[in-house]
């Protein structure tokens, strides 16, 4: 079947639908036909919804019935390397195709007609009189940097009403425009000339260029201690792909990294390339997924719904800190975008190159048997070293009850305030304190719709469900025993250390980095551009300061809790631990000052902390590995997760039972069972969870054997049944 395969009118053709259908509906091609690939808007019952002909129809529905396609969308028609990826990709997660068609549709008024609209911007005059409306209305403007948005749009994400923007119209507080949809974006220049590299950066970078060249498929890790320049490195491979005319996807983990990156690629390539996340506005992202498909834009940076955009002709796609955890999607279809990038690149002969400075063993194991190919980059760039690290044991240190920073720590830290230099405090928590204990009875507080515990949030002034959202006050009383005055805060939170470090050095400037703290992805990007700028004496982060942030004045980085990770019972606790806590010492001495990191631990012993210690990476892999292979867990074996959910916990428990007592198609190909159980968190939002665990060999097919052994369930009333392929979490 050709590519360009036309239908003629009223010919019959088969379409797939957005609609959580099980089957592609037949359709009459509409006036003038339709391309295969076309999307198109089609009638269903009394609506009209969006839909992508696949091919054919099949011939067995009665066609004087057939009704017509309504029109073909003005876009690029979905390319055979897209439905096949699509195709691959739902076969892979066990995803209904329709759920993956919405991922490759999610471009904001797709079926607009390609007229001129209006939009709006900062107007020269302000309002005569300030509302708290009108004031939220301006903010979101400027928290979005001046970027367009539509009359809607804008109401929307304000979170006012239509009139109160078409009152600062009027005003002239905001400026209406009349604008062309969309616009290619400005030019790349390879031929600018890049940083210069070093030795072992100019080869690496060589070796990616003739990957790319070579037009063909394959995976590179690119492993390189943090601060060794592997940004500067693969924006080479970038400029190899625009050279060969062939667009390039950069995936970041977080939102909060795309305004450095940003900078970097434009001094590289002389313009800024196309965004596509959560922070960009709908009139934005429109414009992206449209301009792909038309190779109007050559770059993308994006998170990693990016991979499901309709690129034109993919040459290379980039995953940087491929061993982050946000690239595993944990609701609606559940994908890893690290596999799909490399299934995607698969499928249209592009290069992958897989970035980190601590890499997943998934990824480790891949280079060590030859399926991928490795680059290593040893040294630091420039003048910067990699910081001296060292375990402080707090069974020997003197510590107050209720305080977490050892006095080898306080010394070290008020020997950088004394030279001007900025110290990084790491704690793997957010919120004021992880629970809030009555000291009378000892009730905990839980969320009243799951069955995690409340996180107090001090600067909130409130308790917080990190599983579902919740807030509530913090209760004067005891919820359990009524007594008063008796609730208390146990262990470390991350706005608790605060107050701590605030004690500690009352003339300190302190900054906290914590995703709960900032409204808006703009609003954090400011401030931590503020704390580089050296804004802040003493910087306190949860996860987010591991990730990408360059802090030219940190020479000091204190872990307050390095064993927090080494407990519970993920298969992963002791790799993430290794990851987090390499990278949260590699933000320390990035400039011309040596650093130094200090972790707290009551188990400096432990194969993990020793490993981080003595910085033999290789040593610690290949132990993780052997562990992991005796066990026969990923990489070396194959695990599936099953979370089934309800609001009747007793209907959860007795489908798992159905599931567990007809398990036949699963022990046809070897693999074992475990469950049902409930799981760690056993309710969200008011719905039990149910969770089954199936762990299979290395080459089973695992895959149809769970589709085999789920077919004939009937799921009845509220109940849900999704399947996790590779799970990285087991919540």
């Amino acid at each position: 079947m050709g590519e360009q395969e036309h239908f003629e009118t009223g010919e019959r053709v088969a379409v797939l639908t957005t609609q959580p259908l099980d089957r592609l509906l037949d359709y009459r091609a509409p006036e003038g036909g339709c391309f295969l690939g076309a999307f198109v808007e089609v009638p269903l019952g009394p609506r009209k919804v969006l839909g992508v002909v696949w091919g054919p129809g099949s011939g067995d529905f009665d066609s004087s019935k057939l009704r017509s396609v309504i029109r073909v969308l003005d876009v690029a028609p979905m390319r055979g390397e897209m439905r096949a990826f699509l195709g691959k990709a739902a076969d892979y997660t066990l995803t209904p195709m329709p759920a993956m068609l919405r991922l490759a549709s999610r471009a904001p008024g797709l079926s607009d007609p390609p007229s001129m609209r209006k939009i709006l911007r900062r107007g020269d005059r302000d309002p005569d009189r300030m509302t708290d409306a009108r004031a939220r209305v301006l903010d979101t403007i400027e928290d979005y940097g001046g970027l367009a948005f539509t009359p809607k749009e804008l109401a929307d994400m304000a979170g006012v009403t239509p009139s109160v923007v078409k009152g600062l119209v009027k005003q002239g507080a905001l400026s209406e425009e009349e604008t062309p949809r969309d616009l290619p974006y400005p030019h790349l220049d390879p031929e600018l000339p890049g940083k210069e590299l070093t030795e072992d950066q100019a080869s690496a970078a060589a070796a990616l260029e003739e990957a790319v060249k070579s037009g063909s498929y394959g995976t590179t890790l690119l492993k390189g201690v943090t601060g060794s320049g592997k940004t500067e490195v693969y924006l080479e491979a970038v400029a190899a792909a625009l050279r060969a005319g062939r667009q390039a996807l950069v995936l970041l983990p977080e939102i909060a990294l795309t305004a450095e990156f940003l900078k970097r690629v434009e001094a590289r390539f002389g313009a800024t390339p196309a965004e596509w996340h959560s922070g960009a506005t709908m009139t934005e992202r429109r414009r992206v997924w449209r301009m792909v498909g038309q190779g109007k834009a050559q770059l993308v940076i994006g998170a990693r719904s990016a991979l499901f955009l309709p690129f034109r002709d993919l040459g290379l796609i980039i995953v940087d800190e491929e061993h982050d955890t946000s690239y595993k999607q944990e609701d609606g279809v559940l994908y890893n975008a690290r596999d799909m990038a490399v299934l995607r690149a698969a499928m249209c002969s592009a290069q992958v190159v897989l970035a980190s400075a601590t890499p997943s063993l998934e990824t480790w194991a891949n280079a060590e048997a030859g399926k991928y190919k490795r680059l290593d980059l040893t040294s630091r760039f420039g003048a910067s070293v990699l910081p001296e690290m060292r375990a402080v044991d707090m069974r020997s240190e003197d510590l107050l009850p209720a305080t977490w920073i050892s006095p080898t720590l306080k010394y070290a830290m008020k020997a950088r305030l004394e030279r001007g230099e900025q110290s990084l405090l790491f704690l793997n928590r957010r919120g004021f304190a992880p629970v809030t204990i009555c000291r009378a009875c000892g009730a905990q507080v839980a969320c009243d719709h799951c069955d995690s515990r409340m996180v107090e949030h001090r600067f909130l002034k409130r308790l917080m469900c990190h599983q579902c959202g919740e807030t509530k006050p913090v209760p004067e009383a005891c919820p359990s025993c009524q007594v008063e005055g008796k609730m208390a805060p146990v262990g470390p939170g991350i706005e608790r250390l605060g107050e701590e470090a605030a004690a500690l050095f009352p003339e300190a400037r302190i900054a906290v980095l914590s995703s709960d703290l900032f409204g808006s992805a703009r609003a954090l990007k400011q401030r931590i551009e503020e704390i580089a700028a050296g804004e802040a004496d003493i910087i306190l982060g949860t996860q987010l300061v591991a990730k990408g942030h360059n802090f030219p004045l940190l020479t000091l980085v204190g872990v307050i809790d390095a064993d927090l990770g080494l407990q519970g019972s993920d298969l992963r606790a002791a790799e993430r631990t290794f990851q987090l806590m390499r990278q949260v010492a590699g933000r320390a001495g990035r400039a011309e000052k040596p650093g130094e990191a200090l972790l707290q631990t009551f188990q400096p012993e432990h194969p993990v902390i020793r490993a981080i210690l003595s910085g033999d990476e290789e040593a610690f892999w290949k132990a993780e590995a052997a562990e992991r292979q005796a066990a026969g867990v990923p990489p070396f074996g194959r695990m599936a997760g099953i979370i089934l959910s309800g609001p009747d916990l007793a209907q959860v428990f007795e489908l798992g039972e159905t599931l567990a007592r007809n398990d036949g198609a699963l022990r046809q190909v070897g693999a074992q069972l475990f469950g049902p159980a409930p799981a760690p968190i056993a309710r969200i939002r008011g719905r039990h969870r149910v969770r089954m665990l199936v762990k299979a060999a290395k080459g089973a097919p695992l895959q149809e054997a769970i589709a085999r052994w789920i077919a004939p369930v009937r799921l009845k009333g509220d109940l849900r049944l999704s399947v996790d392929i590779d799970p990285q979490s087991f919540f």
